[in-house]
């Protein structure tokens, strides 16, 4: 083995896996990163992380998909011959709220499922021995809409549900060699929920959500980052936590939910 620590962040090009890339490797950890489709971002990624100090690879693959899981995996152990940390943020969601039931078809579903839920599974599977023979651990990025029951859309509220159970069974699993834990924050200021649902109700909900939190504001990139860079370096006696960045969603607020005003 190196004496180098070495991550692999899924769905690194851009916003929460890119800024935690980022963190790790500005910590001296070797990263991965993967892209399914933004090639230029992830590039882009991949030099910050570089000019941090980091060795990189940049690797194409769906998490959807077990054959190009097994292939990040192997990539990092014959590059590098180790692996410390896994960062499970590859996630999708369609924008069709309770009011666009119609819109899920099982299609729809099942991508959601296969990408946020399956893609964690497959990942980590194919990590697990040599997680456990460098005793690291595993950040899966989920979300208060998996702890509450609120979000962009059923399945997505189903995925991350699901997710917060695996993440529950499998530091179990797991243990003792590998820590694993979930963040779940609420809104993300990331160009995510903006090109899902448009700049106009994006602004409306950022406003919305910001008047009724207790602390009066989204995550950004970086705060959630700075948790899952702690969950994996910081945290030597967490394991099965689900972590909520929500600025206290999760409290409620005169007995009202964080949705979207009714227009």
């Amino acid at each position: 083995m190196g004496e180098r620590k070495t991550a692999i962040v899924t769905g690194s090009a851009t916003g929460v896996g890119a800024a935690s890339a980022l963190a790790l490797a500005r910590r001296g950890y070797d990263v991965l990163i993967n892209y399914s489709k933004s090639e230029r971002e992830a590039k882009d990624a991949e030099r910050a992380c570089r000019d941090a100090g980091a060795d990189t690879l940049c690797v194409r693959g769906d998490v959807a998909e077990d054959a190009d899981c097994r292939g990040m995996v192997q990539a990092a152990i014959g590059h590098w011959g180790r692996l410390d940390a896994l960062v499970n943020n590859a996630g999708i969601t369609t924008f069709a709220g309770s009011g666009s039931w119609d819109a899920l078809d099982a299609q729809t579903f099942q991508r959601i499922f296969a990408v946020n839920l399956l893609g964690a599974f497959q990942m980590i599977r194919a990590g697990a021995p040599h997680l456990k023979a460098a005793r690291g651990a595993i950040v899966n990025v989920s979300s208060i809409a998996g702890a509450l029951g609120i979000g962009s859309s059923v399945p997505y509220v189903a995925s991350k549900g699901a997710l917060n159970s695996l993440t529950l069974h499998l530091a179990r699993v797991l243990a003792p060699e590998v820590r694993v834990n979930a963040v779940c924050p609420g809104m993300i200021t990331t160009r995510w929920f903006v090109d899902g649902m448009g700049r106009e109700a994006y602004d409306k909900l950022k406003s919305h959500y910001e008047g009724v939190t207790p602390l009066a504001t989204a995550c950004s990139s970086q705060d959630v980052a700075e948790a899952v860079l702690w969950l994996i370096e910081g945290a030597r006696t967490v394991t099965g936590e689900l972590l909520l960045l929500d600025s206290g969603t999760h409290l409620g607020t005169f007995g009202r939910a964080v949705v979207p005003p009714k227009s």
